[in-house]
């Protein structure tokens, strides 16, 4: 079962990164955290890769009624937005907000999902260069 939603731009790393937070924002998530996977493992064990960061995006009025339907949901948040370099293209991938519903079996996540997906969805969609 596909757990992501991907889509690729004919952009740079840094472009592509500034394109998905103000698409993000367009859809009323906010950034909680930013993990920088290159620099910590550079850091950490001398080891290089290609551009890599996590972006923990989180639209508050979602995560209150996820947290309302199940407190432990909390361990699905916040949806996390990977951008990564792939050759010369920068790929951008979200989890696919139904994989909570899947994952708990909760019918009462169901809407919370759908509207999460339809917005990430939008996000995805407004990014420049999809190809």
């Amino acid at each position: 079962m596909p757990y992501d939603r991907t889509v690729t731009l004919d952009a740079d790393f840094a472009t592509a990164v500034a394109a998905v937070r103000a698409a993000l924002a367009e859809e009323g998530f906010g950034i909680l955290s930013e993990i920088d996977v290159r620099a910590t493992l550079k850091a950490k064990l001398d080891h290089d890769m290609e551009d890599y960061l996590i972006l923990g995006a989180c639209n508050p009025p979602l995560a209150r009624q996820a947290l309302a339907a199940d407190r432990s949901i909390g361990l699905l948040l916040p949806c996390n937005v990977v951008v990564r370099r792939d050759g010369d293209r920068t790929v951008v991938q979200a989890l696919d907000p139904g994989t909570m519903v899947t994952l708990t079996g909760l019918p009462a996540l169901e809407p919370v999902a759908s509207e999460a997906t339809r917005r990430l969805d939008a996000a995805l969609a407004a990014l420049p260069g999809i190809g």
